[in-house]
């Protein structure tokens, strides 16, 4: 086994989440909305008020709906789904809530820069086509000061935690058996901490401060 071997990001090659297999995802991840909420309070906890939050790759927008329920924030999220952009606009028109969602690219984000002031990313890096692209544009995108957070699965998740993981979404059975078997099969796609470190040292950031869990990672960021 070799150790201290830093992966090369790789294109996404796999399933787009675009039109039916978007809107399951949408559907089973809204039963998780005490999740988003609980996030939600954590972040604004580091915002100040009027301040701006970017969610990176939202889906159906349920974090970023929560967050801008908690106050005067200025709330944007981009997504590469056409699909899911349409649903996120919907979901926050219906709840009565202002959110700016776009169709874009992490690695080339439709902002100014220095204008956030706080970054959340869900469940997504490890998909993208360009991680460091990523990051260099979301240190751009930042005010001094602001800070950027990361979450996503570990590449090394054991099959326990990822039943333990599906088993909290209380989905039917059918779901419970695609959402594990998708799950593992992202997994392959994930990074391992080192792979984290090692290309946040060749981005601007240069360093992250990372707090593991069973399923994955917090990778904290700081401009």
């Amino acid at each position: 086994m070799k150790l201290g071997i830093e992966r090369k990001p790789k294109p996404y090659k796999g399933i787009g989440m675009e039109g039916m297999i978007a809107t399951w995802y949408a559907k089973n991840t809204g039963k998780n909305i005490a999740e988003f909420r609980d996030l939600a309070k954590r972040i604004v906890g580091g915002v100040p008020p009027g301040g701006s939050v970017l969610e990176i790759a939202p889906g159906p927008g349920y974090l970023a709906i929560e967050l801008a329920r908690l106050g005067s924030y200025r709330i944007a999220g981009l997504d590469i789904s056409r699909t899911f952009v349409r649903i996120a606009r919907e979901n926050a028109a219906g709840a009565g809530v202002e959110v700016d969602f776009r169709h874009g690219d992490a690695a080339a984000l439709p902002f100014a820069s220095e204008v956030i002031d706080f970054i959340v990313c869900r469940a997504a890096f490890k998909n993208f086509r360009d991680p460091s692209g990523a990051l260099r544009e979301m240190h751009r995108v930042l005010r001094p000061g602001g800070r950027a957070l990361i979450i996503d699965m570990r590449n090394d998740a054991s099959a326990t935690s990822i039943s333990a993981e599906v088993e909290k979404m209380q989905l039917g059975r059918l779901d419970r058996f695609l959402t594990r078997t998708t799950l593992s099969a992202l997994r392959r796609r994930a990074y391992s901490r080192l792979d984290l470190e090692r290309m946040v040292q060749a981005t601007p950031f240069g360093r992250c401060d990372i707090t593991e869990q069973p399923l994955g990672f917090e990778i904290w960021l700081g401009k």
